[in-house]
């Protein structure tokens, strides 16, 4: 299962290089949600990603009913 909850449809590797100060920060986040930085850093790009399909969505929903 996905750290979204959906089913895992395999995966694969992403290397992400940050600098120390920031790579601190995030394991603060992801410690106070009892976390990995590894999920805290998947669970967020997944709701950013889900966020911006719905605005998308949103908007053209919009343009449409304007019409």
């Amino acid at each position: 299962m996905g750290p979204d909850g959906s089913q895992a449809h395999g995966s694969k590797v992403l290397s992400l290089r940050m600098d120390a100060d920031l790579l601190d920060r995030v394991a603060q986040h992801a410690a106070r949600r009892g976390m990995s930085v590894q999920d805290y850093v998947v669970r967020t790009l997944v709701r950013d990603d889900f966020d911006e399909r719905f605005k998308n969505a949103v908007d053209a929903t919009e343009r449409f009913y304007a019409g």
